[in-house]
C-alpha cells in the first residue's frame, strides 16, 4: 500500500476526546495497510495562552526564547496522541521537528526550512511504526529551536510529503474542505470538489485559512497530492491539484476576506523618478510586506502612493517612514486600519472578459464603496470599509455562486 502523511490542526487534538478521535483515524489509515506519518499542531488555544504566560513575565522577550517556548504546545499534543496509539495496541513513536530531520534557518518566529533530513522517520516507518512528529518547528545551525510562524504545521507535513515522496498528503481541519467562501460569515458558501494549486494559493494568501500560503506553494512546488477534510465528519474532503476538472467550467472558483489589512497614505511625495524605488527599497529593509499599490498622476510638482500591508507591519512601516519625512520629501503619512480586502480567485478568470464587471455591479447595487483595487491573471482584490467587509463578501458570492454551476 502507500504511504499517507496526516497532518491534524489545534482544534483536532483540543481535548481528550478528539486526540482520541484523531488516533482513531491514524489507526484506520494504518489497518488499511499504509505507512502513516502524522504531524500535529499545538491543542486548541495553547500557543496563544503559551504567548499570553510569556507576556506575563516579559512583553519584550527575544525571539530565540519564545521559539525554545512555543515549541512545546507541539511536543505535548504528539505525545498525548501517541500514548492514545499505545492505549490501543498499535506501535508508534512521536518525534520532535528536529527529530524528524527539520533543518531551518534562523529567522526566529518565522523560520523557513532548509532541508528535511528523514533517516530516522525512514528507520521507523520501515518498523511497521506510526510516526508522530510535531508541526510548526525545526533546528538550526546553532542547534537552536526555531518555529515556522502560524500555521506552519501544514508545511511541516508538506515538506514531509514531499520529501518522503508521499502518496498522500491528507489535511484534516474542523471544516469539510474549501468552500468558495468562509461558510461562518457567507451564508450559501459550498464545498468545492477539486481546486487548483494557483487558485489556492491565491486563496490562502487572501485571507482563506484553511491552508498555510507556504504549504501549498511547497506543494505545487514539489507535485504534491493534497487533500483538504474534516477530522469530524468522516466525509471525503477537497483535492488540491494541479488541474481542477471544474476548472473550464467555473470563472471564479472562490471568495476571500482579509481583515488583517492597513492602508498607507504617503502624501505630498515630489513628482521624480526613483520616488516609488525610495519608499518600497525602505518597505523591504523594514521586512514589511506590501500588497496593493496605488499611485496618483502628477499635479502641481507633487504625487501621492498608497499601499496595503498587514495590520502587525502598520506602525513599523509608519515610522520608517516618518524617519526619512525629510530625505524622502512628502507632507505626511494618512493610517487607516479600518478597512478589509475581499477578493474573487478563479483560474478561469484569464479567458472570461466581464467577471470584473460582476463584481464591481455586485458591489455597487449593494451601496458598497470601493477604495482601491488590484488585479492578476486570477484574482481581483477590493478595499472596502471593515464595516462593509462581511455583506461584500456575501453580494459578491452571491452575484457568481446563487444558482450552482452559472457564472
Amino acid at each position: 500500500m502507500g504511504l499517507i502523511v496526516q497532518k491534524f490542526g489545534g482544534s483536532s487534538v483540543a481535548d481528550a476526546d478528539r486526540i482520541r478521535n484523531v488516533a482513531r483515524i491514524i489507526t484506520e489509515t494504518y489497518r488499511r495497510g499504509h505507512k502513516v506519518v502524522a504531524v500535529l499542531s499545538a491543542q486548541g488555544d495553547t500557543t496563544d495562552d503559551l504567548i499570553a504566560k510569556a507576556a506575563e513575565i516579559n512583553p519584550n522577550a527575544s525571539k530565540r526564547e519564545m521559539d525554545m517556548l512555543l515549541s512545546t504546545g507541539e511536543q505535548i499534543s504528539c505525545s498525548l496522541c501517541a500514548m492514545a496509539i499505545e492505549a490501543m495496541g498499535y506501535p508508534v513513536i512521536s518525534l520532535t521537528g528536529w527529530q524528524a530531520g527539520f533543518r531551518t534557518n534562523s529567522a526566529y518566529g518565522d523560520a523557513r526550512i532548509k532541508r528535511v533530513d528523514v533517516e530516522r522517520v525512514l528507520t521507523e516507518l520501515d518498523k511497521n511504526t506510526i510516526v508522530i512528529v510535531t508541526g510548526f518547528q525545526g533546528i538550526n545551525k546553532y542547534d537552536d529551536i526555531t518555529t515556522l510562524g502560524r500555521g506552519g504545521s501544514d508545511t511541516s507535513a508538506v515538506a514531509l510529503a514531499a520529501v518522503l515522496q508521499a502518496d498522500l498528503c491528507q489535511i484534516f481541519t474542523d471544516v469539510d474542505g474549501v468552500y468558495t467562501a468562509d461558510p461562518r460569515h457567507v451564508t450559501g458558501a459550498r464545498m468545492l470538489e477539486e481546486i487548483t494549486y494557483d487558485e489556492m494559493l491565491e486563496l490562502a494568501t487572501l485571507g482563506a485559512q484553511v491552508l498555510h500560503n507556504r504549504s501549498v506553494e511547497m506543494a505545487k512546488r514539489y507535485g504534491v497530492n493534497l487533500e483538504v477534510l474534516s477530522s469530524f465528519s468522516g466525509k471525503p474532503g477537497t483535492k488540491v491539484k494541479e488541474v481542477a476538472k471544474t476548472m473550464e467550467k467555473l470563472h471564479v472558483s472562490g471568495v476571500a476576506c482579509d481583515k488583517n489589512v492597513a492602508r498607507l497614505a504617503v502624501v505630498g511625495l515630489p513628482d521624480e523618478p526613483g520616488i516609488a524605488f525610495k519608499i518600497f527599497s525602505l518597505m523591504a529593509k523594514e521586512n514589511v510586506n506590501v500588497d496593493i499599490i496605488l499611485q496618483s498622476i502628477g499635479r502641481h510638482n507633487t504625487k501621492d502612493i498608497s499601499f496595503t500591508v498587514g495590520k502587525q507591519d502598520m506602525e513599523r512601516a509608519k515610522q520608517a517612514l516618518e524617519a526619512r519625512k525629510e530625505a524622502l520629501g512628502f507632507d505626511h503619512v494618512d493610517v487607516n486600519d479600518a478597512i478589509a480586502k475581499v477578493s474573487i480567485v478563479g483560474a478561469g478568470m484569464i479567458h472570461n472578459p466581464g467577471v470584473a464587471a460582476k463584481m464591481f455591479e455586485a458591489l455597487y447595487n449593494a451601496a458598497i464603496n470601493i477604495h482601491m483595487i488590484a488585479t492578476s491573471e486570477i484574482k481581483i482584490s477590493v478595499l472596502v470599509d471593515l464595516s462593509e467587509a462581511d455583506r461584500a463578501a456575501q453580494v459578491i458570492h452571491d452575484r457568481f455562486f446563487h444558482e450552482v454551476g452559472v457564472q
